[in-house]
């Protein structure tokens, strides 16, 4: 059975909704990493800033191995994808290109393929 359009709006918007609730989640993770490097001035104040050196280096640098190989497994998850979303384009007899979603279709193609390439140049830096 094909899915019908209603369904594929509600199933877009139910993905878009846990999306928006994992973001949330990272957010107040995101708060409480600040809250903690915050306290580790009081390392400094009482006389032993290596410890707050150490420390803060250590979250920095594992902050961003994680971020990065996030970014970079997603990044790659998506681009061996790309030719079969390419695929996907809307199909109009043999004129596509006359289908009423060309447009938004390769719009929302060349969007990604833009947000790969910004992924790519942070996964790099």
């Amino acid at each position: 059975m094909e899915p019908t359009s209603n369904t594929t709006d509600d199933s877009g918007r139910d993905c878009r909704q846990r999306i928006a609730t994992h973001l949330q989640d990272l957010h107040r993770v995101h708060l409480a990493l600040a809250e903690d490097s915050r306290a580790l001035k009081h390392f400094t104040t009482e006389g032993n800033a290596r410890v707050e050196l150490e420390l803060a280096a250590e979250m920095l640098e594992l902050y961003m191995a994680s971020s990065a190989a996030f970014l970079e497994n997603m990044r790659g998850r998506f681009e061996a994808r790309l030719p079969l979303l390419r695929r996907g384009e809307p199909a109009f007899g043999n004129h596509p290109e006359r289908a009423p979603e060309h447009g938004a279709f390769w719009l929302s193609f060349s969007r990604l393929c833009a947000v790969l390439r910004r992924a790519s140049r942070h996964v790099e830096v």
